[in-house]
This record gives structure tokens, C-alpha cells and sequence, in this order.
């Protein structure tokens, strides 16, 4: 795909973020296949023990290059927001974050660029799963945990038709990323699934690109185990984030009404069911008849409601690019990069 505009305009500037720990032994080759639709190239050397940065700038000469020093790690999320506010200040029109580890094809940079270019989409990421073949080379034990956080994901984040939310291949249209809270935004491992969530409080439209990983002898700091119930746990507050966001704070409509008799049907239903147990329990006199089946016609009533709401909540996806909007109202200024507390 080539990115192409009319002769009397000026090209968009496609600029590739970086992030750079620990990859020096990567980070070449996905360099040198960078392609020439790639206007800028920023190289983030997110406080490295091995100079990944000073590495790069000794043997990577290329004009396109800029290379950014952050003088304390950030993990990943930090070194890309670093990344993204540089590009922004040479005028990038689309950010594309690839990983320094070889594991992703630069040469399919302009494809992720493109939709964002054509007006469809404001933000597009990599799927590792679209096609059956596409994740074989994924080890299987990361395979099942990607899986698993797709599923967790989309409630959070409210994209239900988005998959591999950890996938770190992304494209971003400027007016979005100038309008992200980037002081909110988790700065590590939980970095991609945040965004999509604070994307989502913007109305932002989110595509998909099929692609394939590459796993080799790269070196990652995640141990999933470790982290598998720091995801969960903060899925399941992103997602009670969202629901107050969307349905409570910014907007009562037809879901919360759904969303607020259900959960008031549950209260009662599931609170009623457990005290006829116990009082049963306790003085061996079973509720009377009536009573159960009120009990357990708010249970119905709840699941009724509770499946309302989640129909709803599918079809509120954004389905509408919002960048194009963005570019006539005042952008919200990238503030002064400088180091925050993980993931506050």
C-alpha cells in the first residue's frame, strides 16, 4: 500500500514510536525494514541497561530517525505516550507504535495507517487471531491467556468486536492522541488495554489488522502468572469505570434504566433467596410458597433486564470516526512529559 494525497497537498506524515528496553539485539532489524511511507522515526530508550538508544544512534543512520532519553524507566506505556507527544510535536498525522523486539512486521506500518487516513477509523490495532494460522507461532500458554483476556477486555473497554487486546501494533490519528488524558492512562503491562478504554470515553472508532507475530529469543519482563490477577483485577475496575462513565456520569438513557432495574431486581432477588436459606436453615421452617416465587420472579426479572442492558451496551460500540471532528475544536495539549506512579 502506498500513502498517497493530491499534488497540491502536503503528504501525511506517518511517524513509527518505538519503545527501546533491552533490544538491542532486535531493534536493527526491524529498523532497517522500515518503509519509506514511514516519514518519521522515533526511537524511545525508555532508561535502558544496555544503551539500547546510544546502540541505535551509533548504527542506524538514517535522517528519519529521532531518538528520545527518558532518564527513568517508564515501562512501555510511558516510553510510547513520550513517543507520541514528540511525533506530535513534528506534526505527525498518524502514530503507529511497533515493538523494538522483532516480533512485528514494520513493512505493514501504512496498513494501519491507512483507515485512519481514509477517514474510517480513529485508532486500529493488530489481531493475531483473525485468521486460524495467524497465532500458531504463539506459544500456547499465551495464546490461552490472550484468549482470556479478549473475553475480559471487551467489557472493560467496551469494544465487543475487538480482539487481542494486549497487541501492541497500533495506529493512532493525531487529534486523538492530543486529546488522550494521558496523566490517567496505565504507563505498563496494562498500557494497550487502558487506552482502548480512555479511547472509548472519546467516542473513538476502533478497526482491526490481521497480522502475524514473530517469537523468537526476544527477552520479556512479564511473568503472566504474576500479572494474570493484576489484569483481572483491573479489567474489572476499568469496567465499573466505564459503566459509571457512560451510563450514569455523561448520559442516562435506555441502558441505564436496563442496567439500574436489573441490579435492583438482583439486590432483592438474590438478597431474598439467601435469607429464606438461612431463616430455613436456622429454624428448619421453610418460607412459604409465595414468597419463594417472588424471590424468584426478581431473579428473572434481573437476568431479564441484565441481558437488556448488555444488548445495549454491544450496540453503543462506536461505529463512527471521530478524528476529522477533533481537528476543529480546541486539541487538549500533550503536557510536559515527566514520571508518574504506575498505573495510578
Amino acid at each position: 500500500m502506498t500513502v498517497s494525497a493530491p499534488a497540491s497537498a502536503t503528504p501525511p506524515l506517518l511517524c513509527a514510536v518505538l519503545p527501546a528496553y533491552k533490544a538491542r539485539d532486535h531493534i536493527l532489524g526491524v529498523l532497517t525494514r522500515m518503509p519509506e511511507e514511514i516519514g518519521l522515526i522515533i526511537v524511545v530508550d525508555d532508561a535502558c541497561p544496555v544503551q539500547t538508544g546510544d546502540y541505535v544512534e551509533q548504527n542506524f543512520h538514517d535522517p528519519r530517525l529521532k531518538l528520545v532519553r527518558l532518564e527513568e524507566n517508564q515501562g512501555v506505556g510511558g516510553a510510547v505516550l513520550a513517543g507520541f507527544k514528540t511525533g506530535l510535536e513534528h506534526g505527525a498525522d498518524v502514530l503507529i507504535k511497533i515493538d523494538s523486539d522483532g516480533q512485528m512486521d514494520p513493512q505493514l506500518a501504512p496498513q494501519f495507517a491507512e483507515p485512519i487516513l481514509e477517514g474510517d477509523a480513529d485508532y486500529v490495532k493488530g489481531n493475531r487471531f483473525f485468521y486460524m494460522d495467524a497465532s500458531e507461532t504463539m506459544p500456547i500458554a499465551r495464546r490461552i491467556g490472550n484468549l482470556g483476556l479478549t473475553f475480559i477486555s471487551r467489557f472493560s473497554t467496551g469494544y465487543f468486536s475487538a480482539s487481542d487486546p494486549t497487541n501492541g501494533y497500533l495506529a493512532i490519528s493525531a487529534p486523538l492522541a492530543q486529546n488522550l488524558p494521558v496523566h490517567k492512562i496505565a504507563k505498563r503491562y496494562f498500557f494497550e488495554t487502558d487506552l482502548l478504554f480512555r479511547i472509548n470515553t472519546l467516542g473513538a472508532r476502533v478497526l482491526e489488522v490481521p497480522h502475524k507475530a514473530f517469537y523468537g529469543d526476544e527477552e520479556s519482563g512479564l511473568d503472566a502468572r504474576k500479572e494474570f490477577l493484576s489484569f483481572l483485577g483491573r479489567n474489572l475496575s476499568t469496567y465499573f469505570k466505564r459503566l459509571f462513565y457512560q451510563y450514569a456520569l455523561r448520559d442516562f438513557n435506555v441502558g441505564s434504566l436496563f442496567l439500574l432495574a436489573g441490579l435492583v431486581c438482583g439486590f432483592f432477588g438474590v438478597g431474598g433467596a439467601l435469607i429464606a436459606w438461612f431463616q430455613s436453615t436456622v429454624t428448619g421452617i421453610p418460607r412459604s410458597g409465595g414468597a419463594l416465587a417472588m424471590v424468584e420472579v426478581l431473579i428473572i426479572l434481573a437476568a431479564i433486564f441484565l441481558v437488556g442492558f448488555l444488548n445495549f451496551d454491544i450496540s453503543r460500540e462506536p461505529r463512527t470516526a471521530i478524528s476529522s471532528r477533533l481537528k476543529h475544536r480546541a486539541a487538549r495539549p500533550l503536557p510536559q512529559f515527566e514520571k508518574t506512579n504506575d498505573d495510578a
